[in-house]
């Protein structure tokens, strides 16, 4: 498929895992977010939007604290994501502002989508940072987020989040970066002879048969989750990309509408944001 038409894009959501800003389970990769800062400030000073959704919160809190194994306890959990969360947003603000860029953090919880003054005053607030020049950085709120039978406030990891982001500030891209150079036929970390799908204009059980598990121990979200938010890019009549991260320039290679990574797009017109049942 062309993918001229991904240089026209205005508003652009980035979504980066833990794996993604982690050399290990202990260390923080400051390289990797210095590149991830000058390219996504490049980017907005060329006159487009640009949404940042970010992992990592617990992954950097387990780092601040030295814990070299990742907790099964929630509230260890949220305990850490409450250390991290401001570790992280620290560092984005420091590596930002070198580039003469000011971001701006946004926390979420599920709930907010689902009462629609709750809704409206989170897209207002994203978009009043984006008027005023300000990269929103968001991620869920792990240090409070639940996951009960009445009472749902998690996102479950941040694939599904940056989906959600996408439709409530009507991005016209999401670009979700992996530990892949996309979506394979077969897994790539096994298979030599696995092959990169470029494009997929329909999500079907052999699509889905083709996602795999979950990632590092300090990642939560797999390929499947990734598949399930560009079905629901796909049905907002938006694009969305999988490709690696281990090279940031990527990013402008897809704006510039060369072919990296697995494009996701088609043409129907449906919400995400509908609770499932």
């Amino acid at each position: 498929m062309n993918r001229e038409s991904l240089k026209n894009c205005k508003r652009i959501v980035i979504k980066i895992g833990t794996n993604s800003i982690m050399q290990s389970p202990t260390k923080v990769d400051y390289q990797q977010i210095d590149r991830l800062a000058f390219v996504c400030s490049s980017i907005q000073q060329q006159g487009k939007e640009v949404i940042l959704v970010s992992s990592g919160a617990v992954g950097v809190g387990a780092s601040e604290v030295n814990m070299d194994e990742y907790p099964t306890e929630i509230a260890e959990k949220q305990a850490l994501a409450s250390v991290g969360q401001s570790a992280l947003m620290n560092l984005y603000s420091r590596f930002f502002q070198h580039y003469g860029q000011y971001v701006g953090q946004i926390l979420m919880t599920r709930d907010i989508i689902n009462y629609p003054s709750s809704y409206q005053n989170c897209q207002s607030s994203i978009n009043s940072l984006i008027e005023k020049n300000i990269i929103p950085v968001i991620n869920e709120n792990d240090a409070v987020s639940v996951d009960e039978r009445n009472h749902r406030t998690r996102f479950g990891e941040n694939d599904t989040l940056a989906a959600v982001v996408t439709e409530l500030t009507e991005a016209d891209l999401l670009i979700i970066l992996s530990d892949v150079d996309g979506l394979y036929d077969a897994n790539p970390h096994h298979d030599d002879t696995a092959e990169l799908i470029p494009h997929v204009d329909e999500i079907n059980a052999e699509i889905l048969d083709m996602a795999g598990g979950a990632g590092s121990t300090f990642s939560t979200g797999g390929m499947e989750t990734k598949i399930k938010a560009a079905e629901s890019v796909m049905s907002l009549g938006k694009s969305m990309i999988i490709t690696s991260s281990e090279d940031l320039n990527v990013i402008f290679d897809i704006l510039a509408g060369e072919t990296e990574g697995t494009l996701f797009r088609k043409y129907k017109k449906e919400s995400v944001l509908k609770e499932e049942g």
